[in-house]
């Protein structure tokens, strides 16, 4: 087969191959090893087949940018970038997305290596065609343009390429194509900005923040929607909460949050106003930022008190999020009753609303009923078996009936829940005093699929790794689970048969 490659690839080389050839070369570079590939391979076949993409025939470009895409993975990136500069720069330009694709991912290969980054940096023409590419039609090729020049920002020279250079100038230009194009760019800063307070400082002075943060903060409701999403992701590192705290962006989040009350329009960002406050208690402390904003957990109760479907959504993620670490349990614990009675409307809604708000009821109920094992102090306990009690008059029936359901995301859902309580010792006498539960759970007739059998599996893991479960459940039930964990999640016992004399 390696033969009969290289036999191809010397027609290609002659730019005599006709179609049939190169559809029997993409099944040849397929079979042979890469190794194989590499040792045959020569500079002249790829212009050749480079050069084979400038034709109006899909089916040949089609075939051409399958067996490009094979020899170029046995190639080394420094070798590729050395070697085919041109051809790159040219498929960047190409009209069919399937080789800008090509070209993009081989961009993406040279900028993760250390050694070959330097000659992307020493192509401004091949940059600025990069840059161009975040406008294309096609999201993959924008997506993969935005990941090779977020990876090519991680060096020093790599900042000065793209902010100190006409570049950015290119940058404007790009963003000046449409709405979309510019959302891009501003992903692109956020990204970059996420690195280091040395790239955010970057950014910020090319004034590309600013233009975001001002869109964020002005009048048009569909704008503030798209903006709050990327202004989130900036706020995931210290550097960018710094920035923002400094730049008094978040007091003005809050005022806007404040403001909504009489705006009409609010629904459309309020939702993500809300989220960026969720986002940033977990990654900061949940204590500070409530008291500091607290028309913040005002709104998320208000939004899951209300009648609107879309407004309980927001703010059961939002609970969910912010009840995921034990500083942010004890900030909702602190509201006492009025976090007691939106307990009980999650179990409701958990049991009674459509499918998706169902699933986000029980993803945030398994967020706020888990404690890592080091944090299970008495009064912790005390508080999440108080909150599990507050879900129904019989909670553990309640998600049990719904792991019964003939839905596995809502099957799967329960047994989330389930889970997260699983090593706590008041869940584990609950578990065993419900008749037929730990049946329930060593039965594996009742999960017809692979994420049911994941989910039940991680369930009798949680179990069997707990330190008070052979105390509480006792010997029998314990080795029952330890060996359902050791049999592994799919394990199918053998069916017996016997053999009766003179059966046909």
């Amino acid at each position: 087969m390696a033969e009969a490659a290289a036999e191809l690839l010397e027609r290609a080389a002659r730019r005599d191959a006709a179609l049939e050839e190169l559809r029997a070369l993409r099944v040849a570079v397929q079979a042979v090893p890469l190794a194989a590939l590499r040792s045959r391979l020569a500079e002249h076949h790829l212009r050749a087949l480079f050069g084979l993409l400038a034709v109006n025939d899909r089916e040949q470009v089609s075939a051409c940018v399958s067996i490009l895409e094979r020899l170029l993975q046995a190639l080394d990136p420094l070798y590729v970038i050395q070697s085919l500069r041109e051809e790159l720069q040219k498929g960047l330009f190409h009209p069919d997305d399937s080789v800008k694709i090509l070209t993009m991912s081989q961009v993406g290969r040279i900028v993760e290596d250390s050694a070959a980054v330097p000659e992307i940096l020493h192509s401004p023409e091949l940059l600025q065609q990069i840059i161009n590419c975040i406008g294309g039609e096609k999201i993959a090729v924008a997506k993969e343009a935005i990941k090779s020049l977020s990876r090519i920002a991680q060096s020093q020279e790599g900042l000065e390429a793209l902010f100190g250079s006409s570049l950015l100038g290119d940058l404007r230009r790009v963003m000046a194509t449409s709405d979309i194009v510019r959302y891009r760019v501003y992903e692109l800063i956020v990204e970059i900005s996420s690195v280091s307070a040395e790239s955010l400082n970057y950014c910020a002075s090319s004034g590309l923040i600013s233009e975001l943060i001002g869109e964020l903060t002005g009048e048009d409701v569909l704008v503030r929607a798209t903006c709050i999403e990327m202004v989130t992701a900036l706020a995931h590192s210290p550097q960018g909460r710094q920035y923002l705290a400094q730049q008094g962006v978040i007091d003005r989040i809050s005022n806007i949050i404040l403001g909504a009350q009489s705006d009409p329009f609010s629904s459309f960002y309020l939702p993500g106003f809300v989220k960026f406050f969720g986002n940033l208690a977990v990654v900061d402390s949940p204590q500070q930022i409530c008291e500091r904003y607290p028309v913040f957990m005002e709104k998320v109760f208000e939004m899951a008190e209300s009648q609107d479907p879309t407004m309980i959504g927001v703010a059961v993620d939002t609970l969910g999020i912010l009840g995921s670490n034990v500083e942010g349990k004890q900030v909702l614990q602190k509201t006492r009753s009025r976090f007691q009675n939106l307990l009980s409307k999650m179990g409701h809604q958990a049991k009674n609303a459509p499918t998706e708000l169902r699933l986000r009821c029980l993803d945030a109920i398994s967020s706020l009923l888990y404690l890592p094992p080091d944090q299970q102090t008495e009064d912790l306990l005390r508080m999440t078996e108080s909150w599990f009690t507050s879900l129904s008059s019989q909670p553990l029936e309640l998600f049990r009936s719904i792991s019964t359901q003939p839905f596995p995301d809502l099957h799967c859902g329960a047994l989330r829940v389930f889970t997260a309580i699983a090593n706590q010792p008041w869940a584990q006498k609950l578990m065993l005093s419900s008749p037929g539960f730990v049946e329930y759970v060593v039965d594996r007739s009742v999960e017809p699929d692979k994420a049911s059998k994941d989910a039940k599996y991680e369930l009798v893991k949680a179990l069997v790794n707990s330190k008070t479960i052979a105390e509480i459940f006792g010997n029998q039930y314990y080795l029952r689970l330890r060996a359902y964990l050791l049999e592994g999640p799919y394990y199918v016992q053998a069916a017996s048969t016997t053999a009766v004399e003179g059966a046909e």
